[in-house]
């Protein structure tokens, strides 16, 4: 699904020079893999997310998706194969506040040609288990029924790949467990699946944990 070949990217910022992110990285994630990117803040977990969900380039080295060298592509090639191929699930929810929970789903519906969008929305949301509240807004749900919104809106594209950043950050310990169950079960059905956590329960629930410190990758394995 996924392999990073020598992957280097630096930010300028003024006045403190350049700061190197990510160090010669290298990576591969197998189809239907769930990994767990862990790190301390600032170690360059938030910026390989980027570069893997093509919202960034890389500075060097080789970016192939499903086989793809995406590392040269233009803006345009690089968003129509993320709204294909990637979902996204933030720590912040994103949702539109005045539109319920269909109407946010279908919004990645908008930028392809998919058809009847609204069953796919609905589908997507009977799949986190919301049949329940397809009309509902955002302030009429919980945090962790906002979270599975976001997850159904990223799951409406039939992504190959979600790329989850913190999705458990801005919720209680129960909410976070019901998220967490979730993306167990997207990932028996056969979803590939990349966690950035800092938080060890998080990490546990994937089957390998890769930690990234000072912008490389200097452990693989699974926790304990």
């Amino acid at each position: 699904m996924i392999r990073l070949q020598g992957i280097c990217k630096t930010f300028e910022r003024p006045g403190e020079g350049p700061i190197q992110a990510l160090k010669d990285v290298d990576l591969d994630v197998e189809t239907g893999e769930l990994v767990a990117v862990v790190g301390p803040s600032g170690s360059g977990k938030t910026t390989l997310m980027n570069l893997l969900g093509l919202l960034d380039r890389p500075d060097s080295g080789v970016y192939e998706l499903q086989g793809e060298d995406v590392s040269g592509l233009s803006s345009a090639q690089l968003a129509r194969r993320r709204n294909k191929r990637i979902g996204f699930v933030f720590q912040q929810f994103h949702l539109l506040p005045r539109t319920t929970a269909v109407e946010n789903v279908e919004l990645p519906l908008v930028y392809s040609d998919a058809d009847e969008p609204e069953k796919r929305a609905v589908d997507a949301l009977c799949q986190v288990g919301l049949e329940d509240r397809l009309s509902h807004y955002p302030n009429e749900l919980s945090g962790g029924q906002q979270q599975r919104v976001a997850i159904a809106r990223a799951l409406v594209n039939e992504p190959d790949l979600i790329l989850a950043d913190e999705p458990t950050g801005n919720l209680d310990r129960t909410s976070g467990e019901g998220i967490l169950k979730l993306f167990r079960e997207l990932n028996g059905r056969g979803r590939t699946i990349v966690l950035i956590t800092h938080d060890p329960e998080v990490a546990r629930l994937a089957s390998r944990v890769v930690e990234i410190d000072d912008g490389r990758l200097s452990l693989e394995g699974a926790l304990s």
